[in-house]
């Protein structure tokens, strides 16, 4: 197995027994970039010296036995909304190209503590705000999309191109492209770890969280970029937890909600299948099944577009104004059409949404989580813009990819997303897993515990 391929956990062990260093590890990743990013394109920005440079001094900190934990030497890509000193946070758009970052976000401050070595940024649907992020090919097949918008995050992870990475979800931008390129992606609690100095889509909505390998690595991740930051308006001073799930995978106890409606409504068959697989799964580990019906679906793709897209607008209004034309077109329809929309609308969406949240919170006082599939169907081929249902029904690309994702936006509750199997052609599936408010703790021991029934899954075969 070459040093690309391991895990943070795995790589973490090597380190710290001292069989690989981190300069061996960051050399096998920048190698594997150049290897695979003529074909997948998931980075905008390579730092190589700049990580070869981090990686000398993570070594020499090794060689004294100085260890700063499990990310110690650990190479990770950041999608590029997440400012990283000195270096362009382009948001993958002509509207940032010349912009650098003059200090570091706080998550980026806080891997960087932990001893994580940026080796790029990894490309975003243009600012965030869509769901294919197309100048991305898929890690297990270059004609379909990577999904987005943290599409660069997943394949560079799924590819070997990172060892993990960090993107962001505001309505499901972590997870669908974690379940489309077959990893493991968390969306925290709202406000659970810091967006400052990350660039928004919705301020209402976003999140950050890690892409991983593993739903172990998630939770290392997890622990060294939860706390709280003053300067989020949104963050919370949660207690400190520990993360990182027990080794032991009985489920006794623990009551699995499994939705009636919403969540397999209009969702390919196979993905179905491979859901209820794994919920069975869940089962024969001992947890609890209780069949429960999610509140208010009809109004959940309003109320995520009605939040959305003022917000979104808001935040570009300036430039909107003064260079509209370096926008891409479906980016620039979107912030348009936000002018349009009335504060009256924007308030009936607030509205709807508290009462949404409320609703949910009933129905984690009766179970400890819900399974569900993270997306309706798995990666559509490159420029496909609709999905047709056995009824007949057409659902664009975009609607499709969010309506099982949004809920936990609008709710802000946690949710992870973890490979479940592959469809007919070869291309990977997801359930999600959404729990209680601060509720990560259980998401990533039931995540785990299913993950330990499962024979070690390889990378995504890129030649």
């Amino acid at each position: 197995m070459e040093p690309y391929e391991l895990s943070i956990t795995a790589a973490a062990e090597e380190i710290q027994a001292r069989r690989l260093s981190p300069v061996e590890l960051v050399d096998s990743v920048l190698q594997r970039i150049e290897q695979v990013e003529p074909h997948l394109g998931a980075y905008v920005t390579v730092a190589a010296d700049q990580a070869r440079r981090t990686a000398r001094e993570a070594e020499h900190e090794a060689a004294q036995g100085r260890f700063r934990g499990p990310l110690h030497g650990i190479p990770v890509g950041l999608k590029d909304l997440i400012d990283v000193a000195g270096s362009p946070t382009t948001a993958s758009s002509r509207v940032r190209a010349d912009h650098r970052a003059a200090s570091d976000s706080m998550v980026a401050a806080r891997l960087r503590a932990a001893g994580a070595i940026v080796v790029g940024k990894t490309h975003t649907h243009e600012f965030a705000y869509g769901l294919t992020t197309p100048q991305t090919a898929n890690a297990w097949d270059r004609d379909r999309v990577a999904g987005g918008s943290s599409g660069g995050s997943a394949v560079a992870v799924a590819s070997g191109a990172a060892t993990f990475a960090l993107g962001t979800d505001t309505g499901g931008s972590i997870r669908v492209p974690a379940a489309l390129n077959g990893v493991v992606g968390l969306k925290p609690t709202y406000g659970l770890v810091p967006r400052h100095g990350v660039t928004s889509l919705s301020w209402s909505l976003d999140h950050v969280g890690p892409i991983t390998r593993t739903v172990e690595d998630a939770a290392l991740v997890l622990a060294a970029l939860a706390g709280h930051d003053p300067r989020d308006p949104a963050s919370v001073a949660a207690p400190a937890v520990d993360y990182r799930p027990p080794s032991d995978p009985d489920l006794t106890g623990v009551r699995v909600g499994v939705p009636r409606t919403h969540y397999f409504d209009h969702v390919d068959a196979e993905v179905a299948a491979a859901v209820h697989r794994a919920v069975a799964q869940l089962e024969a580990l001992g947890a609890r099944l209780v069949e429960i019906d999610i509140p208010m679906t009809r109004y959940l793709q309003a109320t995520q577009w009605g939040l959305m897209v003022p917000e979104a607008t808001a935040y570009h209004e300036s430039t909107l104004r003064t260079v509209p034309e370096l926008y891409q077109p479906d980016v620039r329809i979107l912030l348009e059409a936000g002018e349009l929309m009335s504060a009256g609308d924007y308030l009936r969406a607030q509205r709807a949404r508290t009462l949404m949240r409320d609703a949910w919170a009933r129905i984690l006082e009766d179970v400890d989580l819900i399974a569900a599939p993270t997306v309706p169907t798995t990666a559509v081929r490159a420029g496909q813009e609709t999905v047709t249902w056995p009824d007949g029904r057409v659902e664009s690309v975009p609607d499709a990819y969010v309506r099982l994702s949004s809920p936990a936006n609008i709710t802000g509750v946690p949710a992870l997303s973890v490979p479940v199997g592959h469809d007919s052609a070869g291309m990977p599936i997801g359930m999600q897993l959404l729990g209680r408010h601060f509720g990560e703790r259980t998401l990533l021991r039931v995540g785990h515990a299913y993950e330990g029934t499962q024979s070690g899954r390889a990378l995504a075969p890129v030649s």
